[in-house]
């Protein structure tokens, strides 16, 4: 797939190829809401968002954007927006509450409503079976850590294909497995909240593991069309200079935040100086005979999520610390530029840089943007009206860069902004704003922002304007 410039037609400054997909996506915990009906339990983001301090303002997901009540409603928006693509995730414990046994039907149901929405309204359903909504009881178990939680992954994986594999054509694993382990089990800013190097490099194994045993399930159970994937959240890092110190310190984040999941999945062996970095930490014995050649399962295309670049330079990382074996050798500097409301920096370079080496260093597979966006400062003006030029320019600049990578030679098949709605945003509640359509939590009611309108247009011409 290639990059097109029609500048000289007037209208469309960058155009994107023909069968572009153009997508938005979401969360299950961000948005459904429902958190206690028809049979779901508990994920350990209810039990992390219930434990005082650990989420601003002590949200919760309990209501959220009641996407569970509103599905007609949202699916509506996306068909309003012209939207190709939608990309959704599935809570595993509303199908599956306890992670064991046979699936809840009123969960299953809801999915299935929501798959045969999109497909009335022209939208292609893009399943993700994990973000991040573990079962409690899982947790319980031991969790990610515990080799026992990639089996009950398979099985859900399995429950999920005999249920939508007629009507879903797409197939995520895991999103971001990166922060489930190591945000999860490393630093404990996310759920469950442990803090231990150890449990976090066990959990990214055994995520690995889950990856693969899901994706040769999916393979069993789905038509041979269907795509197996998996989504990344792989970090763009850049040395503080050109300094050894600082060059090993980007080698190193490079190892536990990029490698440590693309070299079992794409080539079935662990990284080399991954090992030796975290050699006090652990012997790697957890990895046993045959999982990572079961890991490296082929997939059809792999999604990045991306929002921000990295800098690093040589010292001392505060902790806890998410970076397993490099917290001693490795400080993080701030990167020049505008912020987010996140205070991310705001640099597309980095995502064009990340498709260039992703296809030099994997030839031959499908790249999808599966998250970019950005959170502001959003609010309804008198009128009515959202106003959020900041997102749109952040917007456009990341599609630019796209587009720039499409014309380098980089296979991008789509672009899936995040997010559809404003939501839970994790440890910060509701304090974050993510979202192109704007919510009233306390009334539900949704507002498209500028950004929305000035979407559906990119997607109406297939490319950028001229205009930011």
């Amino acid at each position: 797939m290639t990059a097109l410039d029609a500048r000289t037609d007037g209208t469309t400054a960058l155009r994107f190829p023909a069968g572009f997909r153009w997508g938005t996506a979401t969360a299950a915990y961000q948005i459904e809401g429902a958190a206690a009906e028809d049979g779901r339990t508990a994920s350990i983001w209810d039990t992390f968002s219930r434990t005082p301090g650990k989420v601003r303002n002590g949200d919760t997901g309990d209501i959220a954007a009641d996407h569970y009540h509103r599905v007609d409603e949202d699916v509506a928006l996306m068909r309003r927006l012209g939207v190709t693509d939608y990309r959704f995730s599935v809570a595993w414990p509303r199908v599956q509450p306890t992670g064991r046994g046979p699936a809840v039907r009123k969960g299953l149901d809801f999915y299935r409503r929501l798959v045969d929405r999109l497909l009335d309204a022209g939208i292609r359903p893009v399943a993700t079976l994990y973000h991040w909504d573990l079962p409690q009881e899982l947790e319980d178990a031991g969790g990610w850590p515990q080799r026992e939680t990639a089996y009950r992954f398979a099985e859900y994986a399995g429950i999920m294909a005999d249920a939508l594999g007629d009507r879903v054509a797409t197939w995520t694993t895991l999103n971001e497995p990166w922060c489930a382990a190591f945000l999860g089990y490393g630093s404990g800013v996310h759920a469950p909240g442990r803090t231990s190097d150890l449990a976090a490099l066990r959990a990214a194994h055994h995520l690995n593991l889950a990856h693969g045993l899901a994706a040769r399930t999916l393979r069993g159970a789905l038509p041979g069309s269907a795509e197996v994937s998996l989504t990344l959240n792989l970090h763009a890092v850049r040395a503080l200079s050109a300094a050894p110190e600082d060059l090993d310190a980007a080698r190193r984040i490079d190892a536990v935040g990029n490698r440590i999941f693309l070299d079992p999945v794409f080539h079935g062996r662990l990284p080399e100086d991954l090992v030796r970095d975290t050699a006090s930490v652990t012997d790697w014995s957890f990895v046993r005979d045959g999982d990572l050649a079961t890991a490296a399962a082929p997939i059809d295309s792999l999604g990045i999520n991306y929002y921000s670049p990295s800098v690093v330079g040589a010292g001392v990382s505060e902790s806890p610390s998410p970076w397993a074996g490099a917290e001693r050798h490795v400080r993080f500097e701030p990167a020049p530029g505008p912020r987010t409301a996140m205070d991310w920096p705001v640099d597309a370079g980095g995502l064009h840089k990340l498709l260039v080496r992703l296809r030099d260093e994997l030839p031959g597979v499908p790249l999808v943007i599966t998250e970019n966006g950005a959170a502001y400062e959003d609010y309804a003006d008198p009128s009515g009206r959202v106003k959020d030029p900041e997102r749109v320019a952040y917007l456009h600049a990341h599609l630019a860069a796209v587009h720039r990578a499409l014309a380098d030679g980089a296979d991008v098949r789509g672009y899936f902004l995040w997010s559809l709605l404003d939501n839970f945003e994790w440890a910060y509640g509701y304090s974050k704003r993510f979202g192109i359509v704007h919510v009233d939590f306390a009334s539900q009611r949704r507002t498209l922002k500028d950004s929305a309108r000035w979407y559906a247009e990119v997607i109406a011409r297939g490319g950028l304007g001229a205009e930011a």
